[in-house]
């Protein structure tokens, strides 16, 4: 009896504590909701504050200040870029012992001890290697180094019209611009709040001016990704294209059943980059990535013959116009994605190379002459063109820095003389069931 006594009145407490805290809790919110009316909006709601980390703010002036852990300084922006205000840019006044200087833009509680571009929705420009970091602590190429007295701009391409701003946009469009040329753009996620201005900074001495005011006029992206593909493909040589995917249709029986792909339009300045990535192998992965003049032979590999470099996944050789190939990478397997890219010369003028000469037919082009043996020329008449190919005055033209990747690592460069007409995304097959999938603009979307 006075165990039941006992529960009954411990049950009796409960109760009276669970009524009081349900009327302390509803009292508690009404008095906030009072308070909120006082006083304005949650603290999360007031206008943001400057963020910096190992950075010395003097005016407009950033500076890296060094530290014993040897950490990245990082300056946030208090605004996020906005349809009114969409871009900022920094002036390199010094780059320090290393240049390891970024620019570009983060949330507004981005990690302290990271550049911009390093961690999730962010995206980063930097000065010491020219590559742009997108929410990796691994970058691709992208544009120029930049030096003492460069300018680096970064911008957010918002949509123009009052209707479509009235959306919150799920990924923007972010630019980077080099001395007033732009360099490139690449989509990225707009998190909640927004993505706000942000530099690092890395090694002592470093130090930027920094134009939050900056004016930069954007045109409305030209290049975008066409889902079908079929319109970015100039031409198809014994390849099938399944959306973004291509795949080899030829008989893969001899060195003359090459699968040629070439894109539509040439590398620029502004699109300077493209990647496939292996999907299946097939039976020899007889794959090549390159770039290759207009009027390149539909049957032969890039790099076998003239106007024309590429990088091969079986062998890991690089081959520059001959069919002879030299050491230069690793071999490349199901998952690899390789690229290739053009760096071109700060003064660069596309227009200088915009014609193609009229002597440049699919005839005039010299034979191949050896890759691993699988062919090989029968007749003297065949080495002496070759020979005579390979003792030619260089040709005059734009000398540019062709490189290529292997899972987003630069893995080597060749310098080579641009065709008339300009260098083509190419991309070879030579083996039964080979298909890679393409990015023709992997930094632009």
């Amino acid at each position: 009896m006075f165990i039941i006594d006992a529960i009954e009145s411990l049950q009796a407490a409960m109760d009276i504590f669970e009524e009081r805290n349900q009327a302390v809790n509803g009292w508690h919110r009404r008095r906030m909701a009072r308070i909120r009316d006082v006083i304005g909006p949650a603290p999360r709601d007031l206008p943001r504050q400057v963020r910096h980390e190992r950075i010395n703010v003097d005016e407009d002036h950033l500076s890296f200040m060094s530290n014993d852990q040897n950490k990245v300084g990082l300056y946030v922006a208090a605004k996020p870029l906005s349809p009114e205000n969409y871009y900022f840019e920094i002036e390199i006044v010094d780059t320090g012992a290393i240049s390891a200087i970024g620019i570009g833009l983060v949330p507004y509680k981005y990690p302290m001890d990271s550049q911009p571009g390093w961690r999730q929705f962010s995206v980063g420009y930097h000065a010491d290697d020219g590559q742009l970091f997108k929410a990796s602590g691994f970058g691709r190429p992208f544009g120029a180094k930049c030096n003492i007295g460069d300018r680096m701009g970064c911008g957010v391409k918002f949509k123009k019209s009052e209707e479509d701003r009235q959306q919150v946009e799920q990924a923007v469009q972010v630019f980077f611009t080099r001395n007033g040329q732009e360099v490139g753009t690449v989509t990225v996620p707009n998190p909640p709040g927004g993505l706000y201005p942000a530099v690092g900074m890395h090694s002592d001495g470093e130090e930027v001016r920094l134009i939050l005011d900056a004016e930069w006029q954007y045109e409305e992206l030209m290049h975008m990704a066409v889902d079908s593909g079929e319109e970015e493909w100039l031409r198809l040589h014994d390849i099938k294209l399944n959306g973004m995917t291509l795949e080899y249709s030829g008989r893969g029986k001899s060195i003359h059943d090459v699968g040629l792909a070439q894109a539509k339009y040439p590398l620029d300045t502004k699109n300077h980059y493209f990647e496939i990535e292996i999907v299946d192998p097939g039976e020899n992965c007889y794959i090549a990535i390159g770039v290759a003049r207009r009027n390149y032979p539909k049957d032969r590999h890039p790099g076998w013959n003239k106007g024309s470099i590429a990088y091969h996944a079986d062998d890991g050789k690089i081959f520059v116009g001959s069919g002879i190939g030299d050491p230069f990478g690793p071999r490349c397997q199901k998952g690899d994605v390789m690229g290739c890219g053009i760096m071109f010369p700060p003064d660069y003028d596309s227009e200088v190379d915009s014609d193609l000469s009229p002597d440049e037919t699919e005839e005039s082009q010299e034979r191949v002459v050896d890759h691993d043996n699988l062919y090989n020329p029968e007749t003297d008449s065949e080495d002496d063109d070759w020979a005579n190919y390979v003792n030619k005055e260089p040709e005059t033209g734009t000398k540019v820095q062709i490189f290529f990747t292997q899972n987003g690592k630069i893995i080597g460069y060749k310098n080579v003389t641009i065709p008339k007409g300009g260098f083509y995304p190419t991309v070879g097959m030579l083996s039964s069931c080979e298909k890679v999938r393409v990015d023709l603009r992997p930094l632009t979307g």
